[in-house]
């Protein structure tokens, strides 16, 4: 994968204000989710075109399995539909698919074909697109301190050997660099059990915009005002 070096080569977006937006339109929830599913396509044809080489979007939190059953269907079949439908776009840009969080939990139907197009796109080299399905930052750092714990028991390792580099290395993103910029629309200020461990240093940007409102010409913005960021890592100015 090869990139524009101003650019990032990590966006992670957390895709908020599906229901508020067919909410102001006196729409319900799943046409809102529908209107925000063209912008997912929208952000990734973007983010190819700019050969930013990683894009995790936040799909489906721990935490949405609370709401309503009606909702958690219509979001699962419209996962479903997407995965089907931009398979062939997938395969033509050079984009391979991955995930992380607990894709277990998901309806057998949605896995399958999950699996279909993780498969299908298994050597596409020119982006990832990961999805974060079912996944919580906390959940993922649990996990990550267990296999520490059960690699100790067994000898593999010892505890004062244990970095953040390879506590890292059993968290759902490995071999993935962390997010330079993580992008939160719909105006809300907190990350919401997203990425935790990974966003220690990212960029952040909020904007107001819903989810189904977020442009091309947004996205372009955003990452235009990235390039001007001086990112010091807790270094001094």
């Amino acid at each position: 994968m090869t990139q524009n070096k101003e650019l990032p080569e990590h966006v992670a977006i957390i895709m908020d204000g599906n229901g508020r937006w067919a909410k102001k339109r006196m729409r319900n929830r799943t046409q809102g989710h529908e209107k925000g599913a063209d912008t997912v396509r929208t952000v990734t044809r973007v983010t190819r075109k700019l050969s930013i080489p990683f894009l995790t979007l936040y799909a489906f939190s721990t935490e949405n399995w609370h709401r309503s059953k009606t909702e958690v269907s219509a979001l699962m079949h419209l996962l479903k539909q997407f995965l089907k439908s931009e398979k062939k776009e997938m395969l033509d840009n050079n984009i391979k698919l991955t995930t992380i969080g607990q894709t277990h939990r998901l309806p057998t139907d949605v896995r399958t074909v999950l699996e279909e197009t993780r498969n299908a796109t298994s050597k596409n080299t020119g982006m990832i697109l990961n999805l974060a399905l079912s996944y919580g930052g906390r959940d993922d750092i649990v996990n990550a301190a267990r296999q520490c714990a059960e690699a100790v028991q067994l000898g593999n390792i010892r505890s004062d050997e244990i970095t953040e580099d390879l506590f890292q290395s059993y968290l759902s993103t490995n071999g993935m660099p962390d997010p330079d910029l993580l992008i939160r629309t719909s105006g809300e200020m907190r990350v919401s059990n997203f990425l935790l461990w990974q966003i220690a240093y990212s960029e952040l940007f909020i904007t107001p915009t819903l989810w189904p409102d977020f442009t091309e010409e947004e996205y372009l913005s955003i990452l235009a005002h990235y390039k001007n960021r001086e990112r010091r890592f807790g270094r001094r100015q």
